[in-house]
């Protein structure tokens, strides 16, 4: 069976081979850990697994094929099978547990029935829509839990290469069910960086990526969602992003930090977003820019050198 390779500088784990408001500046410092919530259900965990089964079900049909796209408002394109494949997914859940809120990309936000409950599941049917419909098996599923917020449970699924990451609070991440883990790494010098595109960093923000880019040992484009398995598979060491939304990036964090590493944004704070009952503006309070490292203490160089102020 291959195993990840050992790097110069950065030691791989060996793991079997799968298929302008100015405020005062950040001072970094270690992210507080999550405590999976007393009520939760191995059976949440399970449905995940449904869930990223029945959208595999309809992106392979499509994947290849010659499939309408569409812009949406922000330009983004999206298909049948981004639609079709979240449907799916939103179905699942309301037949399972009709109490918990749903967030999708393409069919937005829903609040449980009843009282509701201080669960939501977090969808991106497609995370990778340019690479799907350009026919290249690096965009993925992305299915997460968030609990007040925060994420407590993450999928991320290829469909084409049979892939699942698996994130729980807690928990080891699995990859197709085998135990993985981030590789040391402890100087931005001797870093791989990913992030999906240098088009997504904009003004401020492509000042503060610039200015990391250009001190790592190696900077690669265009993986989605994928990077962040390959981080957490120790295959590489940064991925750093701007320009997101919560479905692009809550089911990351528990796979990210279940391996080993650290995902915050770009201040160091968790990832955490609960919407309003009833809020017009659903982008307010949601970060947009993400750190995500293999290594703690790489994750503390990076932030200090994106200096990132809001």
């Amino acid at each position: 069976m291959r195993t990840n390779l050992e790097f110069r500088g950065c030691r791989a784990t060996a793991v079997p081979f799968v298929g302008r408001l100015q405020r005062s500046r950040v001072s970094v410092r270690p992210v507080a850990r999550m405590a999976l919530p007393s009520d939760f259900k191995d059976s949440y965990v399970d449905l995940a697994h449904q869930l990223a089964d029945a959208a595999a079900q309809i992106t392979r049909k499509y994947f290849r094929t010659s499939v309408d796209v569409e812009s949406k408002g922000d330009t983004s394109p999206v298909t049948i099978a981004d639609r079709q494949a979240e449907v799916s997914m939103r179905e699942i859940i309301e037949q399972t547990f009709p109490d918990h809120g749903i967030f999708g990309e393409e069919h937005g936000l829903k609040y449980g029935s009843g009282a509701g409950s201080k669960y939501m599941w977090v969808l991106d049917p497609i995370d990778g829509t340019k690479s799907f419909i350009t026919g290249k098996p690096l965009f993925g599923t992305l299915i997460s839990l968030v609990y007040e917020g925060s994420p407590v449970l993450g999928i991320i699924d290829q469909p084409i290469t049979k892939e699942r990451w698996v994130g729980v609070v807690g928990q080891p991440t699995t990859l197709n069910g085998q135990t993985l883990r981030t590789r040391p790494c402890t100087e931005v010098k001797l870093a791989y960086l990913y992030a999906t595109t240098p088009h997504m960093f904009s003004g401020d923000n492509e000042v503060a990526f610039n200015r990391l880019r250009d001190q790592v040992r190696i900077p690669m484009y265009g993986c989605d969602c994928y990077a962040y398995g390959l981080l957490a598979a120790g295959h590489c060491d940064l991925v750093v992003e701007a320009d997101l939304k919560p479905y692009d990036y809550m089911a990351l964090v528990p796979v990210v930090q279940g391996a080993g590493g650290v995902m915050t944004d770009w201040s160091g704070r968790p990832l955490v977003w609960q919407p309003a009952p009833g809020a017009a503006d659903l982008k307010s309070g949601w970060p947009g820019e993400v750190c995500a490292a293999g290594d703690p203490a790489l994750h503390r160089q990076a932030l200090k050198i994106l200096d990132w102020q809001l």
